[in-house]
């Protein structure tokens, strides 16, 4: 407006050829900008990646998979998304596992993967250069399989396993070898972190949401401080109720005659809310 020097009016076209116009320029707009980064060169960091994987063109689109579970309760999956080795946290992602029953993390990594592409495919976004899992080759495995379920070929893979930080890749036995300080290293290292900071931090949410309302509440003698312990000894209320009664004395302050009550309390409340489907 100041360099207008007079008041500025924008108003959004809803219908009719005006509308068109602005859809029509927003699309020029987004297609110049597309052509303007495809144009850019790749970070160095990122081509120095790229090479050390033996991939064909440097992977300007980084996704990384995590999963967060306590015994198998509250599972989570999540995924974040790296262009030209920053975050893009418009692409990060949150999956509640669903098909997989106990602690299979190489199984929740196939669902994960293969619902996280489907959903990129069916809303039209790009799918990543490279797809990054934490772990070894059991991971590595069960992505290869979950972007096998959703039918997609060409996109590279690779996993970082914690411990000595190998990292390996599909075809090769011996891990990859990086340069001593390599920075294409400490970019897998950032997206890994990263994450699974992103992982850990849905997971704890859905968990104190757990805590704050759960049919632990309900059961006499319980209160705040011996539910967190259940909580976080058994992942959920349901986690809770499939624990044995020696099982739940093994939390400290739960003796048997507590154990009891809560068995029975959990297994009324079950009773209660299948009778109310």
């Amino acid at each position: 407006m100041a360099r207008a020097g007079a008041r500025v009016a924008v108003a959004t076209p809803k219908r009719g050829r005006k509308r068109l116009l602005t859809a029509f320029a927003l699309e020029n707009a987004e297609h110049s900008l597309r052509e303007l980064y495809e144009s850019r060169s790749a970070p160095r960091v990122v081509a120095e990646l790229g090479a050390a994987l033996a991939l064909s063109a440097a992977p300007r689109l980084i996704s990384a998979v995590d999963i967060s579970n306590i015994g198998g309760s509250f599972s989570v999956g999540t995924v974040v998304t790296y262009r030209d080795g920053r975050p893009d946290r418009s692409l990060y992602r949150k999956y509640r596992t669903r098909a997989v029953k106990g602690a299979d993390d190489c199984a929740r990594i196939r669902e994960v993967v293969a619902r996280h592409t489907k959903r990129s495919a069916s809303e039209g976004r790009e799918l990543p250069d490279l797809l990054l899992v934490d772990g070894g080759r059991g991971q590595l495995s069960a992505a290869a399989l979950g972007l096998s379920d959703a039918g997609v070929r060409g996109t590279a893979l690779a996993a970082i396993a914690k411990r000595e930080e190998d990292v390996f890749v599909p075809g090769r036995a011996a891990p990859v070898a990086f340069p001593e300080r390599s920075g294409a290293l400490r970019l897998l290292q950032r997206i890994r972190n990263e994450v699974h900071r992103f992982s850990v931090t849905y997971h704890r949410s859905l968990r104190e949401a757990e805590t704050r309302r759960s049919s632990l509440d309900d059961v006499p003698g319980i209160g705040a401080a011996r539910k967190e312990l259940l909580l976080t000894r058994f992942g959920s209320a349901a986690g809770v109720a499939r624990a044995s009664e020696a099982e739940l004395t093994e939390v400290p302050g739960i003796g048997s005659g507590t154990a009891r009550k809560i068995r029975e309390a959990l297994a009324e409340a079950q009773t209660r809310d299948g009778a109310g489907e």
